[in-house]
């Protein structure tokens, strides 16, 4: 099934190719890596006030969480 980790902070950053993950325990790790990722390449801008979320959506558009 394909997931959108889709990343907002003031802004919306939609995930347009979403990525395939085998279930929601699966879609749940790969949220994980990304934020991990996103905090690891965009450690300077963490702190800047502006709050951020990720929902992850389905390939419905439902968000799961």
């Amino acid at each position: 099934m394909i997931y959108h980790f889709n990343v907002h902070d003031g802004r919306a950053y939609p995930d347009t190719l979403g990525s395939d993950c085998s279930d929601l325990a699966a879609a749940r790790i790969e949220a994980v890596r990304r934020i991990g990722q996103l905090l690891a390449e965009e450690a300077a801008r963490f702190w800047t006030g502006d709050e951020w979320t990720m929902d992850v959506t389905n390939e419905s558009g439902l968000t799961l969480f």
